[in-house]
């Protein structure tokens, strides 16, 4: 028999069920079924399926663990730090200067509305919302119109609904002939037509009522801000997800070496005496267990009588293992998470300038990637222009032929949160030195540092004329010491520092 002949016999066994095709040579490793392997069981379940099925239980652990484990919490509070900061804040780019500054203006005015709680501003708002991704993989924004007479600025406000308030077990068909998955309903299109929420927070111990019942909100109402990984993933799954099991069975490891140095530090003594009747060091009476206890002033030696003896207990010491293994693990945990380990853990014992900022780099990277195509996309510039068409609607605004074409006016620039670096004085030679080839525009560089152009330029215009009027000179003479003077002094611990390299130091001797 020849080789197809063996080629084309195998693939009709493969195909009758009695030959894997995987088990030729030249399969991929990974589809073998070997020995070592055939404990490995994957499923092949859509992304929906895996969260319906456990979406729910995923999301209660996720949260408790944020809640209780200090590792999980700070990276929590590190995410919503660098993602959002003080808030993700638009730059109009409408030609119309005047117009501009009025937008911008009744928006600032507005942002301190924005809440339907009244709990914070719209820039807090990204931050809870942040926060829920990290924890709960999702959040919902529903719009609340308000009425003229209510006195706000532009009459909508928002309102934040958690993750559970959307059941993942309402999966039906409903009598419109729409599809509900998941608490969503898509029409024959796969288009969201509407979303099924709970009236009340199924959690919530201190609300009356049904709270089983449910109400159909119009999609158009609704903001789903979620983070998907796969293509038609239609709900959304905790960022600290990959690392929860992780984390969790070290909290556990680490509460047991806790117990075992508090039980190491309890030092105790046992006293063998052949007459049970004998009343040694002052023993007092037996407790509810049986067990007499007796008492040793510190400094003091004892003398037995014939035929007694004291031993003392000797618990085993954690030994050097412990900071390794622990390390490690955290480490493991900080990648699923995709964050830096001294973001999570605050140590910066082992850390200098280069792993800093080449961790940072890498987790802003990350961040960047998230803000566009999550927090900008899916939050902000809806919201931008569900507000300003309101403000059109209401009158606040007065913007010509924007019914025909509101492009024009929806276009915006989203500035995002400011990054401090660790050497920020390297930074801005760097920036001044691009701005001065002409690689980098000064708008970029204002950007940059969260703030917008126009309103910049404009008050470094006013600064500028007013000190002029008061005769203040500025210039060279007045600018800042030069880069030589103020560098930060070398890392010992950074490799990239010639003077901290033994075989530099010869060379250059």
């Amino acid at each position: 028999m020849n080789l197809f002949s063996r080629l084309g016999a195998a693939a009709k066994y493969a195909a009758t069920g009695r030959l894997s095709m995987s088990a030729l040579a030249g399969g991929f490793e990974g589809a073998m079924r070997k020995r070592r392997l055939l404990g490995w069981q994957a499923t092949q379940e859509n992304i929906n399926s895996l969260i319906a099925s456990g979406g729910d239980l995923l999301r209660a652990r996720a949260r408790q663990i944020v809640r209780s484990n200090p590792y999980a919490n700070n990276a929590a509070n590190s995410f919503v730090a660098n993602a959002v900061g003080d808030g993700i804040r638009p730059s109009s780019l409408i030609e119309d200067v005047s117009l501009k500054q009025d937008v911008l203006q009744l928006w600032k005015d507005w942002v301190l509305e924005a809440d339907a709680d009244g709990l914070t501003d719209f820039y807090g708002m990204q931050g809870l919302v942040a926060n829920a991704l990290f924890e709960a993989g999702e959040c919902f924004v529903r719009f609340r119109p308000r009425r003229l007479s209510d006195g706000l600025t532009v009459p909508l406000q928002l309102q934040l609904l958690e993750s559970e308030m959307l059941p993942l077990s309402k999966i039906e068909l409903g009598p419109t002939g729409n599809a509900v998955r998941c608490g969503i309903e898509f029409n024959g299109i796969g288009q969201r037509v509407a979303y099924h929420f709970y009236r009340k927070h199924p959690g919530d111990s201190t609300e009356n009522g049904n709270k089983g019942e449910l109400a159909r909100v119009p999609a158009s109402e609704i903001l789903h801000i979620y983070r998907p990984q796969r293509p038609g993933q239609i709900r959304g799954v905790p960022w600290i997800a990959p690392a929860l099991v992780k984390l969790y069975l070290l909290d556990q490891y680490d509460d047991a070496e806790l117990d075992r140095k508090k039980v190491a530090a309890l030092f105790a003594g046992f006293i063998t005496k052949d007459n049970q009747d004998d009343n040694l060091l002052g023993a007092s009476a037996p407790d509810e267990t049986g067990a007499s206890l007796a008492g040793l002033s510190p400094g003091t030696m004892q003398v037995l009588l014939p035929g007694e003896n004291i031993t003392f207990s000797t618990p085993a010491d954690v030994g050097g293992s412990y900071e390794p293994f622990q390390y490690r693990n955290i480490l493991a945990a900080c990648a699923a998470m995709g964050m830096p380990y001294t973001n999570v853990t605050g140590d910066l014992k082992a850390a200098n300038y280069s792993s800093i900022r080449a961790g940072t780099v890498e987790f802003r990277r990350r961040l960047n990637q998230f803000q566009e195509a999550t927090l900008i996309f899916q939050l902000c510039r809806p919201i931008w222009q569900r507000w300003l068409e309101t403000a059109v609607l209401s009158g606040a605004l007065r913007l010509q032929d924007f019914a025909k074409n509101p492009r024009p006016y929806n276009r915006v620039k989203w500035i995002k949160p400011k990054w401090e670096w660790v050497d920020p004085l390297k930074d801005r030679q760097a920036e001044q030195i691009a701005q001065e080839m002409g690689w980098k525009a000064p708008s970029d560089i204002i950007e940059a540092e969260g703030n917008n152009v126009d309103e910049t330029m404009q008050r470094i215009a006013e600064d500028q004329a007013r000190m002029k009027a008061l005769g203040i000179k500025t210039g060279a003479s007045s600018a800042a010491p030069t880069a030589q003077s103020q560098e930060m002094p070398a890392d010992e611990n950074d490799p990239t520092d010639p003077s901290t390299d033994p075989v530099k130091k010869d060379d250059n001797a």
